[in-house]
């Protein structure tokens, strides 16, 4: 029987996503794809003083709309949006707590005003991702994550990998639907 290795297995639910999946859908992505707005009034990075909520954040001139508590229903996001979350909310924020990665918080991100400098940030997350984890060994995988994880600082780092796995996969896949919804936009009237 062979032994069961946690970090590689970790490791490939989520590279084998990234490779197979989510970065080659992402291959082509415009800047009119990037910022369209399926809907009227969704979430997405935009210039400062053109912000849709009252607590959108940017260090530069752009920002993501933002407001806490999330209305009810969620607003319908931009590939823009989801990307700028994956960048600072899931991995930005977790590189610079675990990893020693740059700060990155949403007020103080300098957010990206066309797809490329996205991908380019988005890329940067997910290989820095990547590394720390393949550092994790198994007992650093059950230690706790600690306080940067607020109230599930006691969850293991596995837990957290985990968590961070699920984040990007559902929102790859959120992104794969914009951009199949951008494609077809005439045939359904938009």
């Amino acid at each position: 029987m062979t032994e069961l290795n946690l970090t590689r297995e970790l490791l490939e639910q989520l590279t084998w996503h990234w490779d197979n999946q989510l970065r080659p859908r992402l291959q082509g992505l415009t800047d009119e794809e990037y910022l369209w707005e399926p809907v009227a009034g969704a979430w997405s990075i935009r210039s400062r003083g053109s912000a849709v909520t009252a607590m959108a954040a940017g260090a530069g001139d752009l920002v993501i709309d933002w407001d806490w508590p999330q209305p009810e229903p969620a607003p319908v996001t931009t590939i823009a949006w989801r990307l700028g979350h994956l960048i600072v909310g899931v991995f930005g924020a977790r590189n610079a707590s675990h990893f020693d990665g740059p700060s990155a918080d949403y007020a103080g991100w300098r957010f990206a005003g066309t797809a490329a400098v996205a991908l380019e940030q988005l890329d940067e997350g997910y290989h820095r991702w990547i590394e720390g984890v393949a550092g994790l060994d198994a007992q650093a995988l059950a230690r706790p994550c600690g306080p940067a994880e607020g109230q599930w600082a006691e969850l293991s780092m596995a837990a957290l990998v985990l968590h961070i796995h699920r984040e990007v996969i559902h929102h790859a896949a959120e992104i794969s639907l914009l951009r199949d919804l951008y494609a077809h936009r005439e045939e359904g009237g938009q």
